[in-house]
């Protein structure tokens, strides 16, 4: 799929259209706001063939999701295609009413969001939204097809245990599983495009590329095209024959895959392969550590080497224990019908340190108890067995004020910032929060604070008056990191903090955690998916597979002399590792 042969061959495939599956010509979108109408999308234009695979990359804000969504409809209600047209499956979708499109969704275009949380019903089993789906595209008709169905869809998507997570809710399953369920019913209806906005990055590469490996079977056999919209240019380069960079609603560059990224043209596509962390690998060693930022952001490769060095130079092996776990279980019971319950061992037994200082990373497969850990860690979730020492002090025991006031020296970042965030209150209120709850009561200080933090998480000022929902998936978690910071804490517990990032700001918000480890101390524990990041910011690393730690090291003995082969196949499944990236 990365042979550039394949647009040529998809144009050419016996029984097709004589066109494209998907046009879109000069096409405008914009929204309308208080300060007035905001121009989202300037002129783009696109055609994708049938069996063809499209990746749109940029920084968040730059239209690849508006873009996506106004291929369906599905543009929020504050937005309006003002020109252009979009012609699908040979049917022009400019102008069609709702009834028309649920023609067209589902049967026609499948679509995974890019938010997992907010986009399963809370109050619904897992099975139950599944099972729906296949109902309403006429996939199946008796009660036992379609729920046999819903179980293979499920485990077409990657959910090996499908049959006995039917029953359970979204809130119990991880970020990653969560995203699964969506990508399941995306993939439902076999449709002939499916539309797929960030449909990884919650997941882990092993599970992320078996999901997409999946997507290949599809476009192969059944001439699915697949438009995917990712920061990943890793993942762009392997998965896509055809990319398109945008930037401030427009089209900057576009061509085949490899191509583009071996020898980009625009000033911007540069500056965006110069800041993925997946170059950080590849290029750490031979990177010079003189200046860490250039005109398109931090370089990844530069950061990479300064955080190592800074890590030596500090002797962090020498530095005192600021967060301790012994023997952590945590086992929960699972509904399997009726009252019967039976036990699910997510943490199993774990033991590790951090140092003050210092950052670890807690890294495995989606499920492999890594949030759970977290959870415990925060105080969030109570253990079943086990200690958790931080600063010195034992959670086990501690009294409600006592943990109030830890809770001022370790904060969290959480996977999914909107469900993290508070709908109904400002950016500026939910940022002051914790000041405002740990005794801040000068409302001048606050804003300052506030404004310092936006600053810090490259976040314009006004920003503050807006509300969760008008904001993109980055910028919602830029504004977790930030709240997360109000408070100066010791120690920050980072559960995917940039996973929802695109390359430049995650380059970004990376610097400033490394800056602010260097300056304030902070102590980081660094749960991700995403080993490239690793990579970057980690002095050690704790594998989990399974609820155990089965390996841990500094991060070049990980990278370099993996021991374990379930973390070799970890490193094995990082995206984009056979480009030769531009330099």
């Amino acid at each position: 799929m990365n042979d550039a042969t394949t647009e040529v061959m998809s144009k050419q495939a016996p029984g097709q259209h004589d066109g494209p599956l998907v046009s879109v010509k000069d096409l405008e979108v914009s929204f309308r706001t208080l300060g007035g109408s905001v121009s989202a999308l300037r002129g783009v234009s696109f055609d994708m063939w049938p069996g063809e695979t499209v990746a749109i990359v940029g920084e968040s804000g730059s239209g690849k999701s508006t873009t996506a969504t106004a291929l369906i409809n599905l543009l929020p209600s504050n937005g309006m295609i003002g020109a252009g047209s979009i012609t699908i499956d040979g049917r022009e979708m400019v102008g069609l009413s709702q009834d028309q499109m649920a023609s067209v969704r589902g049967k026609i275009v499948g679509y995974v969001p890019q938010d997992p949380m907010s986009n399963l019903n809370p109050v619904w089993s897992v099975g139950f939204q599944v099972e729906e789906a296949v109902r309403a595209n006429g996939l199946a008709h008796t009660r036992k097809e379609i729920k046999s169905r819903a179980i293979e869809v499920l485990k077409e998507a990657g959910l090996a245990d499908a049959d006995r997570r039917m029953k359970q809710f979204p809130h119990q399953f991880s970020g990653g599983m969560r995203q699964r369920v969506l990508i399941g019913i995306g993939l439902a209806a076999d449709p002939k495009l499916l539309i797929a906005d960030e449909p990884t990055s919650a997941l882990d590469v092993t599970v992320q590329k078996t999901i997409l490996d999946h997507l290949d079977k599809l476009t192969r056999e059944n001439h699915t095209a697949v438009l995917f919209i990712t920061h990943d240019l890793g993942l762009a380069a392997e998965r896509a024959s055809k990319l398109i960079v945008m930037h401030r609603g427009k089209i900057v560059e576009a061509g085949p895959s490899v191509e583009l990224l071996e020898n980009p043209q625009h000033p911007y596509t540069k500056s965006l392969i110069a800041a993925a962390p997946s170059l950080a690998s590849r290029r750490i060693r031979g990177a010079s550590a003189s200046s860490d930022t250039d005109a398109g952001g931090p370089d990844m490769a530069r950061l990479a080497v300064h955080h190592h060095e800074a890590a030596e130079e500090h002797h962090i092996s020498e530095a005192p224990v600021s967060i301790e776990v012994k023997d952590l279980t945590k086992v929960f019971s699972i509904r399997k019908g009726g009252f019967r319950t039976e036990p699910l061992t997510a943490v199993d037994k774990i033991s590790f340190k951090v140092r003050k200082g210092s950052t670890l990373a807690l890294v495995g497969e989606s499920g492999s108890g890594k949030t759970t850990a977290a959870k415990m860690i925060l105080g969030l979730e109570p253990p079943t067995s086990g200690d958790i020492i931080v600063g010195g002090t034992n959670l086990n025991g501690i009294s409600r004020k006592a943990m109030f006031n830890l809770r001022s020296r370790m904060q969290p970042v959480f996977q999914d910032p909107y469900a993290s965030l508070d709908p109904q209150r400002s950016i500026g209120a939910i940022i002051a929060e914790p000041l405002r709850v740990h005794g801040v009561s000068d409302r001048s200080v606050r804003l300052a604070r506030v404004k310092e933090l936006l600053d810090q998480v490259s976040l314009p000022e006004s920003i503050a008056q807006r509300y969760p929902n008008e904001l993109s998936g980055g910028q919602r978690q830029r504004v977790a990191v930030a709240r997360a910071l109000a408070l100066k804490p010791e120690v920050v517990v980072l559960d995917e903090a940039v996973s929802a990032l695109d390359v430049l700001v995650q380059a970004q918000v990376l610097q400033l955690l490394a800056d602010l480890q260097e300056e304030l101390g902070l102590t980081y524990l660094f749960i991700t998916h995403d080993l490239a990041v690793v990579r970057v910011v980690a002095d050690e690393v704790a594998v989990m597979e399974d609820g155990k730690i089965v390996e841990t090291g500094t991060t070049d003995e990980i990278f370099e002399r993996a021991r374990k082969p379930y973390t070799q196949r970890l490193l094995d499944a990082i995206p984009g590792s056979g480009i030769k990236w531009a330099s």
